[in-house]
């Protein structure tokens, strides 16, 4: 079963979707919300595999919400608008209706959330995603691809490669934040500025602290104190 939440401010669009949800065997609505305060409450409650989502709705855009999710689930967009299609592809979305929605087109989506979340249950990574939205810029990023959070005060600047090239947008987490978040097997408090991705070390060299010097797939460089080096050290058992 694939579990699924509406997202809509419009109650007849969340009437007619659910209407058309119902021939798909597979799914199983979770809920609806109205705006993205509901959306958050009921995200968290009911942990759907998949949203569906307006795009425009009262206090804020559908991206608002995404941005604000420690954890985003699979997205299919909705809006009677088609200015924010492309967008919406460039956050890797599964897809886009637009209103009215048609069977076949919602079909189609539906077989594409099934595939990719399928994918997703099958595979033993940790491959949760964030979204990240800067300025008019958005991504959907598996944690497995950030190399390197870094702190700058109440934010905290994300590394990680896109088809472009090295990106580096800003989240509105502090570091301790994204710290109680991260699982620690994976991402290591570096420094009081750093948390790296300890999959994406490309090699380690020793400081003329004492201390050490990570380089990073991207070749961005961390520098450990002889503190956090041991501290390294003895969980990567060096």
């Amino acid at each position: 079963m694939i579990r699924v939440l509406i997202i809509d401010d419009e109650r007849l669009a969340r009437a007619e979707l659910r209407r058309l949800l119902i021939a798909h065997a597979e799914i199983e609505i979770a809920g609806e919300a109205a705006n993205i305060e509901e959306a958050k409450r009921a995200i968290d409650e009911s942990q759907p595999d998949l949203i569906f989502l307006d795009v425009q709705m009262p206090g804020g855009s559908g991206f608002d919400l995404l941005a604000s999710l420690d954890d985003a689930p699979e997205v299919i967009f909705t809006t009677a608008f088609d200015a924010y299609a492309l967008k919406a592809f460039e956050v890797n979305a599964l897809d886009y209706l637009q209103k009215p929605i048609e069977d076949r087109r919602l079909a189609e989506a539906l077989a594409r959330a099934r595939a990719r979340i399928q994918k997703n249950q099958s595979t033993l990574k940790n491959d949760n995603k964030i979204f990240i939205k800067d300025g008019e810029r958005c991504w959907f990023v598996a944690l497995t691809e950030i190399s390197l959070f870094e702190s700058e005060g109440n934010y905290a600047r994300v590394y990680f490669e896109a088809d472009t090239g090295l990106q580096r947008p800003l989240i509105l987490r502090s570091l301790n934040q994204l710290e109680l978040r991260l699982d620690a097997a994976q991402f290591f408090r570096a420094n009081r500025r750093q948390i790296v991705n300890l999959e994406l070390i490309k090699r380690v060299a020793a400081a003329d602290s004492g201390g050490l010097r990570l380089v990073l797939k991207n070749d961005l460089i961390v520098e450990l104190s002889r503190r956090r080096a041991m501290e390294f050290k003895a969980m990567s058992s060096l």
